[in-house]
């Protein structure tokens, strides 16, 4: 038996390595990877950019040759090309010595991830346009950073995630920086009242932070970006950073006649099989950031391209083609990112989201401090829960602090994970110690205070 994987990173070489551990030698497995890296984290991208991570190596958590070893027949720098369903077959291009391979399989595992958003303006001719989603974009930015001459002014479109974070980077190797964003408060991710802190902290980086920004295009000269222009004037820049998002990467499934969801992303089950109009589609699979998935708290699919939930798909999908039983059966939208001290995290939906989805809910926010307040080194933190109005339902919570608050957003994951109102959450069994914890955590005294208004509004 044969499987096809299209994608070696994080989904795709989950699901290789275990069907091929399940299988053994009874499965062949061929691995097709348009770029230069396997299972390595592009999550960690801009710490190495901005100088946290000495080099781009400790970001790979396995190298082709390693996969190699363990029975992996990996094909660097092909690309795959066409798709034939019916003759269960797939092309792929050799971008390094041209020519095409054409590999039959029983199994086909699409992992072909996303691709970075850019807009009509952004794809043009010429260097410093940069988006950030694998470790050649991570590489290609490096040596633009490190050419003669060497950049002074950056800037980032986009506020999200990859945004903050690599506005940050180019502060650390000391870029002028200029972040821009359409909506009114960065990190749209967390309620507007959140994303205000989160501004206030990357202001402190002397980042030039503007909101509502309307982008028109960009300024090129000489074969290289010299500014963004926006109805306000022009911001110089030597280096543009793309931090709009991505969209699955789904057009070659397209163009094979391969059904998608309502997000762009590929529809599948439970099991991570590809589920076309008829059900599952036979020996196709899928996983990683080129799927669609359910929200568990509003029901709806979503489109999260997140390393955890890669490496669990790809794992799932795996287990199954290796003759075992494994489900996915969903995610809640934790997610957690740092702008210098200040640490961002959230889980379940915003007060936006949980408008869109049709609840009535309250809101409570404190603000509390990471420790004892007698303990030295307390820091702040604010932690804000929405619920249900009617039932106390927990339906999401934000955390925006210094040192030691992220982290917290797992109890709240859990939480939402297990359906638990804000009332059952006041009776946590939560750990407390003065270095750690005031006595009553900011998890708990949030529970609280929603229970008080959940029952004010009773």
């Amino acid at each position: 038996m044969k499987l096809v994987v299209i994608g070696g990173d994080a989904a795709g070489m989950s699901a290789a390595s275990q069907a091929r551990k399940r299988r053994g030698d009874d499965l062949d497995v061929v691995v097709f990877e348009r770029g230069h890296f396997t299972s390595y984290s592009a999550c960690g991208i801009p710490y190495w950019i901005g100088g946290l991570v000495e080099d781009h190596e400790a970001l790979v958590a396995r190298t082709p040759e390693a996969h190699r070893q363990a029975g992996i027949d990996v094909r660097m720098r092909h690309e795959v090309v066409g798709i034939d369903l019916d003759r269960r077959r797939v092309v792929a291009h050799d971008l390094a010595a041209g020519g095409e391979v054409r590999e039959d399989f029983d199994h086909l595992v699409y992992a072909a991830g996303a691709v970075p958003v850019a807009p009509p303006w952004a794809r043009v001719q010429g260097g410093g346009v940069f988006g950030v989603q694998t470790l050649d974009d991570g590489k290609a930015i490096h040596r633009w950073l490190d050419a003669d001459p060497v950049p002074r002014r950056a800037v980032v479109i986009g506020g999200g995630y990859i945004g903050v974070e690599m506005a940050e980077a180019m502060v650390n190797r000391g870029l002028d920086v200029t972040l821009l964003d359409k909506a009114p408060q960065p990190m749209s991710t967390v309620d507007p009242d959140m994303g205000a802190r989160v501004r206030d902290a990357i202001a402190a980086l002397d980042i030039d932070v503007r909101v509502g920004a309307h982008v028109e295009g960009l300024e090129m000269a000489g074969g290289r970006v010299r500014g963004v222009v926006t109805p306000d004037g022009t911001v110089p820049a030597d280096i543009v950073v793309l931090g709009l998002g991505v969209r699955p990467n789904t057009a070659l499934a397209v163009d094979s006649g391969i059904p998608v969801g309502a997000t762009g992303g590929l529809r599948t089950d439970l099991r991570m099989r590809v589920v076309g109009a008829d059900g599952p589609i036979d020996g196709l699979w899928a996983a990683g950031d080129c799927v669609q998935t359910t929200h568990l708290v509003s029901g709806q699919p979503v489109h999260v391209p997140l390393g955890t939930h890669a490496n669990k798909q790809g794992r799932v999908a795996g287990i199954n083609i290796g003759g075992g039983y494994a489900t996915f059966p969903g995610v809640i939208g934790t997610a957690v990112t740092k702008v210098c001290r200040l640490e961002v995290a959230r889980t379940g939906l915003t007060e936006l989201e949980a408008a869109a989805a049709g609840y009535a809910f309250v809101t409570a926010t404190v603000e509390s401090t990471s420790r004892a307040g007698y303990y030295p080194g307390a820091a702040s933190m604010v932690v804000k829960l929405i619920a249900e109005k009617r039932t106390g339902l927990l339906l999401g919570g934000q955390i925006v602090g210094r040192e030691e608050a992220a982290k917290r957003i797992d109890v709240l994951a859990i939480a939402l994970w297990n359906r638990m109102t804000v009332e059952e959450m006041t009776a946590l069994d939560l750990s407390y110690a003065p270095p750690f914890s005031p006595v009553w955590d900011p998890v708990l005294i949030a529970a609280r205070k929603a229970t008080d208004a959940v029952h004010a509004e009773g």
